[in-house]
This record gives structure tokens, C-alpha cells and sequence, in this order.
């Protein structure tokens, strides 16, 4: 079989010619380089109408054979981009009378890198301009374990660049000028698996603005003034502190589906930071890592000719006049037909009562002694050594007061028995007989929502209340507050509430009982300001 693929969605007009025989793939590209700023949907939309034609004729003329099916990205992506790429597949199926597929931009981001690297089941980070997130098929679809509350990676680096006057992309300009930096502290905002940037930028901002920019140059000048932070520096820490943060929540995504395999896509994939971090910590952890090569990160019609095969194979096709493109593509809206009887969720439910050997979770080596839990968070060595020394300190010491703050509150939580600062290492009270993950009902999803009703109505926030982080005994107990803070806003409680749905949806076979009756409980004791706010945050995901 050779499918034509056509990729349009927002600043590369691509087209790409897979064989399924062979299973080789021609790609022929033409990107929009604005001259000024970032893209322009218009402008973008005029290039994707020249470039189209002539890249599908270059791609064609490469086939050794007949076509059999052309596919082309539905969204998510901008809406006159896709527009133009949708119309040129539509008349190309028609004029070649062979089946359509329109195939989800970011699926088909995880699907090359699984393809190439012949994974079973691996979890997926997608790093990409106007998009972040962490995929795992499970249940029939592939699930958002996690994903940026604000903007994606790409688009965030670029926003700084921009204030610098930088021109597009602002990504190889960022790593260009980090070579020559040393580190400076910036924000680091995780929350479960779920990320935000927009904190970070605006300190990178402040930090540069008294920096004198060389727009002609286009990086960062010589010329400093004695008050600002030096650019290269800025660069430095930014890559530092966001591809770190991408690291860790695809280590909580590996920690929580049990998945021994993580896949890199999109643009941003392309810089040798970014990849060198997730391989140190896949091979501290013993898992694989696999990045697809640089054609193949970038937006290209390759990926899209490749998942497309997959889904003609399964008679995955659509009608011409049935084939709207859509920007707000959720992938979790995509129906999997080319999977079955597959999960990420491999490990999920994995007893954790036998700690006396010790278990690794996404921070920290857990081992019992004597009764006692002893929790050591291990040093990370993708992380910047300055920022993984105070991360490590300052997760430990604000555990261990937040798991007695929440004792107070009348939270059941292990009692903190001692606590070594040096070494990020706390011995606890050994409580439950097993992870909530593993045990998992209507009642203790409940029980669950009314103890976070609790713990908020005191101001405090857990941080990464997943299924993992809550033990089973005779009560339901909560662990692991290292993520944790104190805070009285409706929004900061709505996230405790969306991080734990979160870990249920990505790993339960059936999470809708179990989300209901969570709200329920929460609702018995809890202020109806933070359901409003959990509604509103699950609609700011970054395709709806």
C-alpha cells in the first residue's frame, strides 16, 4: 500500500509518500518563515495555498506505484491552514478515486515515534509549538496523562524571544545562546503531570529586560547593561528549568501506567537538551527511550502518510463530504480502531504492600524497615545539579510539615517520624496495605472527595493527589506531599480535584463512576467555587 500524506496545520506545508511494502517514506516540506514576529494565521494560510502543490507534485513524483489512499491532518491546528491542506486531500482523493483519512496531528506524532521504535505501548511526550502534553493509549483511545495549563512549550519559548526581538523560530535561538550560559534560578510550576510555562516567561522576561537585544543580529547582543541578567544565562536557565519540568511528569506518566517505554514527538524534540535529559532519566529508571529522527519530529506529511496506513488498514476512512477539518482535535476524541487489547497502563495495580524491597516511584526510593517507611528522594541526573539539590530539600521539608498540617486538619496521613534534610530523607509511619490504584471503588473515590474537601477548607493544597498517592487500610490515607503548598484559591483546589481524575482516566477501565462519585464527595464537605473551576479548567486544555 502507498499512502499520500498532506500536512498543513499550521507553519510547514508538507507532503509525504509511505510505503507499506518497503516501509519507506519520502517527505518533501516548505515552511513559512514570517519576517517579523510569529505566525500569522493569514500569511501562513497564503504560503500553505503556493507551497501545497508544488510539495504533493515533488512527493508523487517520488511514488513507485499507484496511490491508494490519501491522508491529510485534520487539526488540531489553525483553522485556515487546515483548511487549505483539507481542501488539496479532499481533491486528490477525488481525482484518484481512492479512500480519505483524516488522521489527528499530535496521535500521529506518538504513532511515528511507536512505529519507528516498534514499542508496544509506550507513554508519549509531545513537545511541540502550540502544544505539551503526555499520551497513553488506554481503553480504546489514547488519554492526556498530562498537559500544559497555558500555552505549548514551542509557543512559550517563542513569546520570550519575541520580547527579546528574536526572529522565528525562536527554539535553535534559545539553544544556540544556552551554550554559553551558567545557571540562574527561575520558576518551576508542576502539578501531577500537568505543567505550566506562563510564570516561567514572565521571569525570563523580567530577568533580560534591562539587556540591551541586537534585533539585526537576531541573538543576543554583546552589549549588556550592569543590572539585567545576561541573555545567555536566561537561555540557559530556561532550558534548564522547562525541559526538566517535561522530564519529571513523563517520569510520574511512566511511575503511574507502569510503562517501561517513552517516545519524544514534535518540534521542539529536535533539541539535543531536551533529548539528552529524557534519556538520562529512562536509563536511571531502566526504561527506553526512543526519539525519532529530526524529519520526523518536526511538523511533516511522513508521520501523517505512516498513521494514515494504519488507518486505511482498519478500514478507518471517511467520506469526502464527511471530512471537516477540526482545529480543536482532541487526540482523546480519536476512536483507536488500528489498537486492540493493548493498555500503557502495563504496571497499573501493581501491589505495593511488599515495600521490603525497595520501590522506585517517580522522586523517590521507598523501603520498609522495622515498621517504618523510609523515603529517600534519589538525586536526578538530567536535572541541573543547583536546581535538583533545592527541589529535592525543599520537597522533603514541605512534606513533612504538610503531612502533619493535614494530620491537624483531620486527614488521616502517616506520622512523620524523622527527618534528614541533607539527604532528602524521611522515615514515616507505615499505613494501608495497599495504593488506591489497586483498589479503586465508587465508595473510596468518595471517601477521597470529601478528605480533599477537608484538606482545602484548611488552605492546603496536596499537589499530586493521583491514585498512587493515596493507601488503603481500614481508611484511606494521603501520601506524598512533596508537590503540596498552602493556598486558599478555588483554582489551586480544582487542580488537586483535575490531577486526581486525571491518573483515574488515563488508567481505569471505566472512570465515569468513579469521577461522579469523587465530585459527590467532594461536594458533601466542599465549596461548589471548585467544582465551577474544575469545569473551567477542563475546558482550557489546549485542544478545546
Amino acid at each position: 500500500m502507498r499512502v499520500l500524506g498532506v500536512e498543513g496545520t499550521a507553519w510547514c506545508a508538507s507532503a509525504a509518500v509511505h510505503d507499506t511494502e518497503t516501509d519507506e517514506t519520502f517527505i518533501e516540506s516548505d515552511a513559512y518563515e514570517p519576517e517579523s514576529g510569529g505566525i500569522h494565521p493569514r500569511e501562513a494560510a497564503e504560503h500553505m495555498g503556493e507551497a501545497i502543490p508544488r510539495v504533493v507534485e515533488t512527493a508523487v513524483s517520488h511514488a513507485d506505484g499507484d496511490i491508494d489512499a490519501v491522508a491529510f491532518s485534520k487539526g488540531p491546528g489553525l483553522g485556515p491552514c487546515l483548511r487549505v491542506a483539507g481542501t488539496a486531500a479532499r481533491a486528490l482523493a477525488g481525482t484518484l478515486d481512492v479512500p480519505l483519512v483524516g488522521v489527528n496531528h499530535m496521535v500521529a506524532h506518538l504513532e511515528i515515534g511507536r512505529h519507528e521504535a516498534e514499542f508496544d505501548s509506550p507513554v508519549c511526550l509531545n513537545a511541540s509549538g502550540a502544544n505539551a502534553h503526555l499520551l497513553g493509549f488506554h481503553d480504546g483511545r489514547y488519554r492526556v496523562l498530562g498537559e500544559t495549563m497555558d500555552t505549548g512549550v514551542g509557543n512559550a519559548i517563542d513569546k520570550f524571544t519575541r520580547h527579546l526581538g528574536w526572529s522565528h523560530p525562536g527554539g535553535p535561538k534559545v539553544e544556540a545562546a544556552a551554550k554559553d550560559g551558567e545557571y540562574v534560578d527561575l520558576p518551576y510550576v508542576v502539578k501531577g503531570m500537568d505543567f505550566s510555562f506562563s510564570g516561567l516567561m514572565s521571569a525570563a522576561k523580567q530577568a533580560v529586560d534591562d539587556v540591551s537585544t541586537s534585533e539585526a543580529s537576531g541573538g543576543p547582543s554583546e552589549h549588556r547593561s550592569d543590572d539585567g541578567t545576561p541573555v545567555e544565562d536566561v537561555c540557559f536557565s530556561l532550558q534548564e528549568q522547562i525541559f526538566a519540568m517535561l522530564t519529571e511528569v513523563s517520569e510520574r506518566a511512566l511511575s503511574l501506567t507502569g510503562s517501561d517505554e517513552l517516545v519524544l514527538g514534535g518540534g521542539v524534540g529536535q533539541n539535543a537538551r531536551l533529548r539528552e535529559m529524557l534519556e538520562k532519566m529512562c536509563e536511571q529508571r531502566g526504561a527506553a527511550f526512543y526519539a525519532p529522527e529530526a524529519r520526523f519530529l518536526r511538523d511533516n506529511a511522513g508521520m501523517i502518510a505512516v498513521l494514515g496506513a494504519e488507518m486505511a488498514r482498519a478500514g478507518d476512512t471517511v467520506p469526502i463530504a464527511d471530512s471537516a477539518i477540526d482545529p480543536n482535535f482532541r487526540p482523546d476524541e480519536v476512536p483507536v480502531s488500528w489498537r486492540e487489547n493493548e493498555s500503557v497502563a502495563v504496571g497499573h495495580g501493581v501491589s505495593a504492600a511488599g515495600l521490603s524491597d525497595p520501590r522506585r516511584g517517580a522522586e523517590a526510593v521507598v523501603d520498609l524497615q522495622d515498621d517504618e517507611v523510609v523515603k529517600r528522594r534519589i538525586p536526578k541526573g538530567y536535572r541541573h545539579p543547583e536546581l535538583d539539590a533545592n527541589l529535592r530539600r525543599d520537597r522533603t521539608v514541605l512534606e513533612a510539615r504538610l503531612l502533619n498540617e493535614a494530620r491537624k486538619a483531620g486527614v488521616p496521613t502517616p506520622l512523620v517520624h524523622d527527618i534528614d534534610v541533607p539527604e532528602a530523607t524521611l522515615r514515616l509511619q507505615h499505613v494501608g496495605d495497599a495504593d488506591l490504584s489497586e483498589a479503586l471503588t465508587v465508595d473510596r473515590a468518595r471517601e477521597l472527595g470529601d478528605l480533599l474537601a477537608r484538606l482545602h477548607s484548611e488552605e492546603l493544597v496536596h499537589g499530586d493527589p493521583t491514585t498512587q498517592n493515596v493507601r488503603v487500610g481500614d481508611r484511606l490515607f494521603l501520601i506524598d506531599f512533596g508537590l503540596g503548598y498552602h493556598s486558599g484559591h478555588p483554582e489551586d483546589h480544582a487542580m488537586d480535584l483535575h490531577v486526581f481524575e486525571g491518573s483515574v482516566e488515563g488508567t481505569a477501565t471505566d472512570p465515569e463512576p468513579l469521577c461522579r462519585a469523587f465530585e459527590a464527595g467532594y461536594a458533601e464537605t466542599g465549596e461548589e467555587t471548585v467544582l465551577e473551576r474544575l469545569a473551567e479548567i477542563r475546558g482550557r486544555g489546549r485542544y478545546q
